[in-house]
């Protein structure tokens, strides 16, 4: 079933066409929808009765189950249910100069990182192109500042669901009118993904979670490196960074005892040094709690003692500054905590003083 960000302009041409409506009208969708970013029932240059004829004939892919804003109104995360009964999350950042939407590719993830509300729940399916295009539009909507930044980051693996991704990503491009440079594509190491990535026509930023300097400890946390191991995951970020020249960020998940000691960061130096000055950037993250989960992110100042010997040791490294820990904002955490609504319909959540977030800015 053709859904309204899913269809291609063609097929509302040949649907407007069809059904006896001028040529022009079509532009006049395209824009409102894509140019504007405006909900169809505002798009007030469209007859009433067209816009009825659109809706029924090119539906929401998404309903609204839960919404929830932190952060002063700053940071709001969506939980959405699919014509299917999937749930996906999305999550809108905004601050004075940029908007950023995280989106999810796919309902659940297969990767099974220990430390993910998503891996912790499992998968449910892949999200086409024009469920991801929603889910960054549906958020824009009720805001004033248009959407500059869109980041790979919520629910799924991208590079595990390849094609679907690439398509959002050159709609993005395209459509959206969104620079190459603002839009982020993460991943735990799906290493053919990475090297398909370097090929491609937009130089993306890569983001690789990363989390762990040697495989002993990367196989405890990331099922994956058994199969795509660092020298293997490095290697291809390396042919990204030289295909693109672009330095590619390795985000890291700081985990009190486990892997923010001295040593860890002189495994962190060794294993990025020879990407070079510019070919990579570590993000640290204070690790986001999960209920299957019993790691604890150490005290800030641990966190900053560890950047700060990444930068003796030669590396560029920040410490994230975390959103959204008031409203469930890490992946899979909302849907944790809504559960499954039968039937599925619209539910609007206040807020809530729960969790913390994956995706930060």
């Amino acid at each position: 079933m053709r859904t309204r960000y899913g269809a291609s302009k063609a097929e509302y041409e040949a649907w407007l066409q069809s059904n006896g409506h001028p040529r022009y009208r079509a532009e006049q969708v395209w824009d409102a929808l894509y140019h504007q970013r405006r909900p169809l029932e505002t798009a007030t240059n469209l007859p009433a009765a067209l816009r009825d004829g659109i809706s029924r004939e090119f539906p929401l892919a998404l309903t609204t189950i839960a919404e929830r804003h932190g952060d002063r109104g700053t940071t709001r995360k969506f939980l959405f249910g699919t014509r299917d009964s999937a749930q996906v999350e999305t999550v809108l950042m905004v601050s004075p100069n940029r908007a950023t939407v995280c989106v999810s590719s796919q309902a659940g993830c297969a990767m099974g990182c220990t430390f993910c509300a998503t891996g912790q729940a499992g998968f449910e399916r892949q999200l086409d192109a024009g469920e991801i295009i929603e889910q960054i539009l549906v958020a824009g909507h009720d805001v004033d500042e248009p959407i500059t930044n869109v980041v790979f980051m919520g629910m799924g693996e991208p590079l595990a669901n390849y094609d679907a991704t690439w398509a959002a990503v050159e709609r993005i491009h395209t459509d959206l009118g969104i620079s190459a440079r603002r839009i982020t594509v993460s991943t735990v190491g799906v290493v053919p993904g990475i090297r398909r990535l370097a090929r491609e026509s937009i130089p993306v930023t890569l983001a690789v979670s990363l989390h762990a300097a040697d495989d002993r400890l990367r196989n405890t946390m990331i099922p994956l490196n058994r199969r795509y191991p660092l020298t293997e995951l490095i290697d291809a970020a390396h042919e990204y960074a030289r295909a693109r020249g672009r330095r590619v960020t390795f985000e890291y998940a700081c985990i009190d005892g486990v892997n923010d000691q001295p040593e860890h960061a002189e495994r962190l130096a060794e294993l990025l040094r020879p990407l070079g000055p510019l070919g990579a950037h570590v993000n640290l993250i204070p690790l986001n709690q999960t209920h299957d989960f019993s790691g604890r992110a150490p005290a800030m100042v641990r966190i900053r003692d560890f950047a700060e010997q990444l930068t003796d040791l030669g590396l560029n490294a920040t410490v994230r500054r975390n959103r959204g820990t008031d409203i469930d904002a890490a992946c899979g955490q909302l849907r944790e905590r809504i559960g499954t609504p039968t039937p599925l319909g619209p539910l609007r959540a206040g807020p809530g003083p729960e969790s913390s977030t994956r995706m930060s800015e």
